[in-house]
């Protein structure tokens, strides 16, 4: 295998800084990492990990390494990686294929070079991995035990691939652990994308109408983030409950196309191809700002902008104007790529403190239980997520209740009525 694909070796000492920086704000992992490292329960196993790279997944990697594990890591966004992260990996001996700014051509072949270490587990954000494999590499899948996603936007691709019959092996949802999708997905995104929304704008949300496109947990977190900075916030959703739940909230709930001439912000958490579209840009108005955080780029509807537009021109970093033929500015930011990594740090390390601990546990349940496992998507076992809830009380300092022996009792049985 080729070392390392990487922008400059010579950043691995500031990586090195973050990297220690983010590993004291993640306790869980680091017991996990301990743990690991005394007990080896990954020795000789290969994990090609597709993932966003930065300090949290640094010390994921680490954790899994001090394990057994040998890793190859490829960045799962062109525009997530951080350079001094992937030089501080590469500088430890790990084989990494990422860099900043990686065309699509140079992303593909960067997961292509990762693959090449033959895995026994894979770990995706956003099932690129996954995907790649059963393209074009389906002689790998009687060597892989199974693999983890981590998004919700791969969590759709792979049931997709396993309601059809395709799935070729099994897959943990991590993202669908409670304590990933409650915390991880709520508050790292409700905060790290006003965080990159603030960084390429410099933004005032005071006063200002936001509408966030999808109301999942990561929609509910920047709706209620957007309000508490002072924004009046519409909700945009085509999923009944989730609307009625918008609704219960306190936030205004319509279609896209009404809210397209009010909002100065759109944000899409969707997870769907084309939510903002060209006849919603039409009615937007001037100086209208449009940005995702949803996994792909595909939310927003580059390429019908890009024929609206009389000219565009890039006005300062991660912002680019679209001006359109009726004079109007339209500002798209980070190329419609997660603003939240393309132009901020991600989310904070005290959240990806329990969703990466979800998933070195769930590697080792793969690890263990891979060839018992059949093809296709698994939740993330009950005693996994609740070992991760206790450790995180535990490292917070917080003492919960427990149950006495006759609560037990009456929570386990059914002859007490009225």
């Amino acid at each position: 295998m080729q070392e390392s694909v990487i922008k400059d070796l010579n950043l691995a000492e500031e990586g090195e800084r973050r990297i220690e920086w983010a590993r004291r704000h993640m306790p869980v992992l680091q017991t996990i990492r301990d743990e690991y490292e005394r007990t080896k329960p990954l020795e000789g196993v290969k994990v090609v990990a597709c993932l966003h790279v930065t300090v949290e997944t640094a010390n994921l990697l680490t954790a899994l390494e001090a394990g057994g594990a040998k890793i190859a890591l490829a960045g799962s966004n062109p525009l997530s990686t951080q350079d001094d992260v992937a030089a501080a990996l590469a500088a430890r001996g790990m084989h990494v294929y990422a860099f900043h700014g990686e065309n699509d051509e140079e992303y593909y072949r960067c997961i292509e070079k990762a693959i090449d270490l033959w895995p026994n587990v894979t770990l995706d954000d956003g099932a690129d991995t996954i995907a790649t494999i059963h393209k074009d590499h389906r002689d790998m899948v009687k060597d892989i035990l199974g693999g983890c996603e981590e998004t919700t936007t791969g969590v759709i691709r792979l049931e997709a691939l396993a309601e059809g019959g395709e799935l070729l092996y099994p897959v943990i949802a991590v993202n669908d652990a409670e304590t990933k999708m409650m915390f991880d997905n709520r508050y790292g995104t409700g905060q790290s994308t006003l965080h990159g929304i603030l960084n390429a704008t410099n933004f005032l949300f005071a006063g200002k109408t936001v509408v966030v496109a999808g109301y999942g947990w990561c929609g509910r977190g920047l709706a209620t983030r957007a309000r508490g900075m002072g924004s009046n916030v519409i909700v945009v959703e085509v999923e009944p409950r989730k609307a009625l739940e918008a609704a219960m909230d306190g936030f205004r709930v319509m279609p896209l196309i009404q809210a397209a001439p009010l909002g100065d912000l759109f944000i899409t958490v969707a997870g769907n191809i084309s939510v903002i579209r060209g006849e919603h840009v039409e009615l937007m108005k001037d100086q209208a700002i449009v940005c995702n955080s949803g996994h792909f780029n595909v939310e927003i509807d580059i390429s019908a902008m890009e024929e609206m537009a009389a000219e565009t021109s890039e006005i300062q970093k991660d912002v680019v104007e679209y001006k359109m033929k009726d004079g109007r500015r339209i500002y798209l930011l980070a190329e419609g790529r997660l603003i939240n990594l393309a132009a901020a740090y991600g989310h904070p390390p005290e959240v990806m403190d329990m969703s990466f601990s979800n998933q070195a546990l769930s590697v080792k349940y793969i690890a263990e239980h891979g060839p018992e496992l059949e093809s296709r998507v698994y939740p993330v076992p009950t005693d996994i997520d609740q070992r991760v809830a206790v450790l995180k009380l535990e490292s917070m300092g917080i003492e919960i209740e427990k149950l006495t022996q006759k609560q037990y009792d009456y929570l386990h049985s059914w002859q007490m009525g009225t």
